[in-house]
């Protein structure tokens, strides 16, 4: 296998950020310690990123089981304790140290440099930044580091939303795309001419706008058709404590290789080729707290490693094209759930939807959709029945629900963000994303 590479300058930089990371872990993780042991892994033996092979990978779970082995640092060392939203389980806490938010910031200032952001730049924050939310902070404080203004309001509420805008002029908005959906609603809804206000960009997070060949997909498209403002995708996760944004080419998410190293595995843990997809698994580099050797996502994307027209030369990752276990075996028919999700977005007749899958009494999955649809009627739910037959080749158990019961289900009173997957399939009932 080969270790995703650019050029010999950045190859020899991650190998020698490899070996002091490979140094510090087997000193002090105990999880590693652990593991190198019983592997009779030598770590001087490890010097080019190919020899990571050598290596176990790392799963979600060995995070979950033993999330403070992880640790690397005293107590006292801890300067923030953030936490996984608990998409694939329960949450995990990542403890981070002076070092790393520093490290934190200096991801995002490059992140929203690559997003063609300036100290010029006024940003609407419409995101928590409390609840342990990593990215909440993250943005934050790469913001302050370029030296742009910020408008913390937090998530919801469009009315208060827009009359910020229109008072403070931001220049950009960071928020999840179908929230976005809602603003143009209620602008629509309300008089607001939404292309005359300061608005120009958004950073869209949590969500995908694009397709895999990099085209907007239909949330994208909604959005650019009635709101004349530029968008960038990005992907991170609270484990890398990185964020692979998107330039204003559109073509995938940078990487960061200073920050992380990036395999993209099979199903047998070999390295896939280009536009081919692959388990996103990161290898930390600077990170203190809880820094994370070979750790595999469980996220499913491809990469595309020629130059970007922005003149950046790091390869690029695709959206995120589902999660390795959320993947929904429904009556034949392989999905994951951001596909499903394109489909809902794609059709006027629904306004809102929320996806659950269960098992039925013989263990194989089932779907049930919670939607808003846009009208009360028989000929609206023929549509809708008739265009996931047609699109699907089966039929979801559907439910239609009210936009005030949808966003009950939406937000509970520990989530972050908008639920929209809702997995029942395992004894932890209730995992969503």
């Amino acid at each position: 296998m080969t270790i995703i590479q650019e050029t010999d300058k950045v190859t020899a930089m991650q190998e020698q950020k490899l070996q002091e990371l490979l140094q510090y872990v087997s000193q002090h993780s105990p999880f590693y310690k652990e593991l190198f042991a019983k592997h009779n892994i030598t770590v001087s033996d490890i010097k080019t990123l190919a020899d990571l092979t050598k290596i176990p990978t790392t799963e979600k779970d060995d995070l979950q089981k033993r999330n403070n082995d992880f640790l690397c640092v005293p107590a006292d060392k801890v300067v923030e304790y953030t936490s996984t939203s608990g998409t694939l389980g329960g949450p995990v806490t990542i403890a981070l140290t002076e070092n790393d938010l520093i490290r934190l910031a200096h991801n995002e200032y490059n992140s929203f440099l690559c997003a063609d952001g300036s100290k010029d730049d006024i940003y609407q924050l419409m995101l928590t930044l409390d609840r342990q939310f990593m990215a909440g902070i993250a943005y934050y404080m790469g913001i302050r580091k370029i030296g742009a203004g910020i408008i913390r309001l937090g998530p919801g509420v469009p009315s208060l939303q827009w009359e910020t805008i229109q008072r403070l002029k931001p220049t950009a908005i960071v928020a999840v795309p179908s929230f976005i959906l809602k603003l143009i609603s209620f602008a629509k809804e309300n008089n607001i001419d939404i292309n005359k206000t300061s608005v120009k960009k958004a950073i869209c997070i949590g969500e995908n706008i694009r397709n895999t060949d990099f085209s907007l997909n239909m949330l994208g498209k909604k959005i650019t058709e009635s709101w004349d403002i530029h968008l960038y995708s990005t992907y991170a996760s609270t484990e890398m404590q990185t964020a692979f944004t998107e330039c204003s080419e559109g073509k995938g998410g940078h990487y960061q290789p200073e920050l992380v190293i990036v395999e993209l595995l099979d199903e047998h843990d070999k390295q896939v080729g280009p536009n081919t997809p692959g388990e996103v698994t990161i290898t930390t580099l600077g990170v203190e707290g809880m820094p994370l050797l070979r750790y595999k996502t469980g996220d499913i994307c491809m990469y595309d490693d020629q130059p970007c027209a922005c003149g950046r030369t790091t390869l690029r990752l695709s959206p995120l094209m589902g999660r390795k276990k959320q993947m929904i075996k429904f009556k034949g028919t392989t999905l994951y759930p951001p596909a499903l999700f394109d489909l809902l977005n794609e059709r006027e007749e629904i306004l809102d939807f929320v996806v659950e899958v269960y098992s039925n009494e013989i263990g194989l999955d089932q779907v049930s959709l919670y939607l808003v649809p846009a009208e009360d009627s028989e000929e609206c739910d023929h549509r809708i029945r008739a265009y996931l037959q047609a699109r699907l080749r089966v039929s979801p158990h559907i439910k239609y629900v009210t936009p005030e019961e949808i966003q009950k289900i939406q937000f509970n009173e520990v989530s972050r963000k908008a639920i929209k997957f809702i997995d029942k399939r395992s004894p932890e009932v209730g995992k969503s994303a």
